[in-house]
């Protein structure tokens, strides 16, 4: 009997045990479940949250940029049209600057576009750029633009090519001073090529036309204009997406 009675409580005591350790570890289970839980919530907001702010960065850079556009437009297509380099048909000026309506959106929508491809490019080649990261190296490299566009309208050579062989020389001269990446300079072409096909179909198709075209139908020295409004732009819009990085950060 009592070896019988030592037995039943040795039983008893084990399967108590055995329950505590199994309530034990359910209550374990539940707590790690709980906190897999809340860092799964954390996470989530903390993603939602930054892609809404990466979002929000995104509209104000176009934002910024078109605007950028939509200024150099006119005020650079004012000089041209000062100095009859552009022509314009009568029924599609607009009284804003002289200038016809839809090159400001057209410009704006193209600046926005370049300068929020520029740093994309630099991420994706993982080459950032870090040649004069200031906005003051921005507006030299503004300054210079306009000063070439002014030239373009301004000077008098003997030819248009020596005229275009010039701008060709101040247009690489400013991607050397102010970016020297290799993305800088293949977008560069890249938008020079496109920006001058469009230009030539604009023209064949009456929309406007130059004065004394000597590149098929439009100036030879055009894609130079391209080249270094496309650096400039990609210059600005790289600064606004360092920007961008360093505010988040400081905070």
């Amino acid at each position: 009997m009592p070896r019988l009675e030592q037995h039943c409580w040795s039983c008893s005591c084990s399967t108590r045990v055995k329950s505590e350790n199994i309530s034990s570890a359910s209550w374990f289970a539940s707590k790690v479940g709980e906190m897999m839980t809340i860092i799964t919530t954390i996470l989530s907001s903390a993603y939602g949250s930054l892609h809404s702010i990466r979002t929000a960065n995104l509209i104000r850079r176009g934002l910024v940029l078109f605007t950028v556009g939509v200024f150099l437009a006119l005020v650079l297509n004012l000089l041209q049209i000062q100095r009859n380099v552009t022509l314009f048909p009568e029924e599609v000026i607009s009284t804003l600057f002289s200038s016809a309506w839809w090159i400001p959106p057209c410009c704006g929508t193209a600046a926005a576009v370049v300068g929020l491809l520029y740093p994309c490019i630099d991420d994706h080649l993982g080459e950032p750029h870090k040649f004069k990261r200031e906005w003051a190296s921005v507006m030299r490299c503004i300054a210079v633009f306009v000063g070439i566009n002014h030239a373009s309208a301004k000077l008098d050579f003997a030819n248009n090519v020596q005229l275009s062989l010039t701008l060709g020389a101040l247009s690489l001269g400013l991607w050397w001073t102010f970016d020297r990446s290799r993305s800088g300079f293949g977008l560069g072409l890249t938008i020079a090529l496109l920006a001058t096909l469009i230009a030539q179909l604009l023209v064949y198709n009456g929309v406007y036309q130059y004065t004394s075209p000597d590149f098929l139908y439009i100036r030879s020295w055009l894609p130079c204009i391209f080249f270094s409004g496309g650096v400039t732009v990609g210059n600005i819009g790289r600064q606004l997406a360092m920007g961008s990085m360093e505010k988040p950060h400081s905070d």
